[in-house]
């Protein structure tokens, strides 16, 4: 067999580096930044890996059988696109963990979750229900662990709550999971994409080669991707209303149902949730939906509900002083994130905004900011945009992270919170939102000690 180029060192890269070499192929990594990455480089020649720093040449596609992206390259780079001019497959690590596990064929189930918020927190509590339920189950994907990696040493009949990005979605070709979700699609990482268009058509990629055996779960709220979905699996849907056919709904007096083919069933009430906000609901009947598919009993799923405590960056309260409450959302990295945490909590709201921007506006903020705004602090580097689009409410302008931390607290009066949920991403100043977030936490402990 001919050689697989992995391309991009990063965490998904490495995995399936690693993945193919324990299964005996030949493999070589290329890395377009700078190198060698020490940490990278060890792991690498461990594992009997070339690796090639600083460039994608060319030559590495001759007696090339498969290159597998990692899911921060784009298939618009020329070493790709000269690839699939040879006819050489450009696949990604979903595609080669699915490969594997249809090759073990030991009952193992795939539950995938994409959209552009609430994936992880579907994720995790997708998991966590299964748990519940006693089931053999590992959370993965996007949400830390690659696929590929949660794979190896997985026991038979594993559930693998699978988050799965855009951009892992632009890469499979046979992949497919036994049941599937979208939540929802707002403008995001239309730099890649280009249109919201393409975004979505990526994200619709999550339900390309279900069977009729296999569940597809869109929003009511959001029509378009049932319209766009492959007709193959079973349709299910949740939101706010009581779904035609299978699905999960909050009705009006707080009562989560699911419906399946043996009836209707309630669940909890949403004030027995420990995660707050109406996406958060959202979150919860998606989960139940997919735990029910993937064979968690009705009860596990009513005590998972119960007992869940949501995911780190989320709208997560860290401290308190003096009436004050900070809340940390690092991972709100897109306006529709924040415009979610603007509205899960009762204001006044002292407001950290910014960082690297991601090309859309701030305005559709405004709104939901109306009668429940202390104060903006604008961080970071999309300053100037932030300034643009919503300089005239009441705001200061800080670039560093900490200080602008340390006046928003400052700022804040008895009775307030204090929300970083920045609206961008964290790269102009940290590596991710998660160091990000935890910055934000440091500072508030080191506050509300006083």
């Amino acid at each position: 067999m001919g050689r697989v180029v992995v391309v991009g060192a990063g965490r998904s890269g490495l995995g399936a580096a690693g993945h193919l070499a324990a299964s005996g192929r030949e493999v070589v990594l290329t890395e377009g930044k700078p190198g060698p990455d020490p940490a990278a480089a060890e792991l690498l020649s461990n594992l009997g890996v070339l690796a090639v720093w600083g460039s994608h040449p060319l030559c590495l596609l001759d007696d090339c059988e498969e290159v597998v992206l990692s899911p921060g390259v784009s298939p618009a780079i020329p070493f790709a696109q000269e690839a699939a001019a040879r006819g050489i497959p450009v696949t990604g690590e979903l595609e080669l963990a699915h490969r594997a596990l249809r090759a073990r064929g030991d009952g193992a189930v795939i539950l995938a979750v994409t959209g552009t918020n609430g994936k992880s927190t579907t994720t995790d509590l997708t998991a966590h229900l299964l748990k519940t339920s006693g089931l053999p189950t590992r959370a993965c994907g996007n949400l830390g662990i690659p696929l590929v990696e949660a794979i190896a040493g997985a026991e038979p009949g594993t559930r693998f709550a699978l988050e799965c990005s855009s951009y892992q979605l632009e890469t499979v070709r046979d992949f497919k999971a036994e049941a599937a979700a979208a939540l929802n699609l707002t403008p995001d990482h239309l730099a890649r994409h280009g249109t919201l268009e393409a975004y979505r058509a990526a994200k619709v990629r999550i339900f390309q080669h279900q069977t009729p055996e296999d569940l597809r779960l869109t929003p009511l709220a959001d029509p378009a991707f049932e319209a766009l979905a492959p007709g193959h699996g079973l349709s299910a849907r949740f939101g706010w209303t009581c779904p035609d056919g299978p699905g999960a709904w909050c009705d009006d007096h707080g009562t989560l149902w699911l419906r399946d083919t043996h009836g209707e069933h309630p669940l909890v009430n949403r004030s027995r949730l420990l995660i707050p906000g109406d996406h958060n609901v959202e979150n919860a009947l998606a989960a139940a939906v997919l735990a029910e598919r993937g064979g968690a009993e009705l009860d596990a799923i009513r005590e998972g509900l119960r007992t869940y405590p949501g995911l780190a960056h989320r709208i997560a309260l860290c401290g308190e002083r003096d009436g004050v409450e900070a809340y940390n959302d690092s991972k709100g990295t897109n306006v529709d994130a924040t415009l979610i945490a603007i509205r899960a909590l009762p204001g006044p709201l002292v407001l950290l905004l910014g960082g690297q921007g991601k090309g859309t506006g701030y305005g559709p903020l405004r709104g939901a900011l109306e009668g429940k705004l202390r104060r903006l602090i604008f961080l970071g580097e999309d300053i100037p945009r932030l300034e643009a689009d919503l300089g005239d409410l009441p705001h200061t302008s800080i670039q560093a992270f900490d200080e602008a931390v340390e006046a928003a607290l400052a700022l804040a009066e008895p009775g307030d919170q204090v929300l970083l949920s920045p609206a961008c991403a964290s790269f102009d100043q940290f590596r991710n939102f998660e160091a990000r977030g935890e910055r934000f936490e440091a500072l508030v402990k080191a506050w509300s000690r006083g």
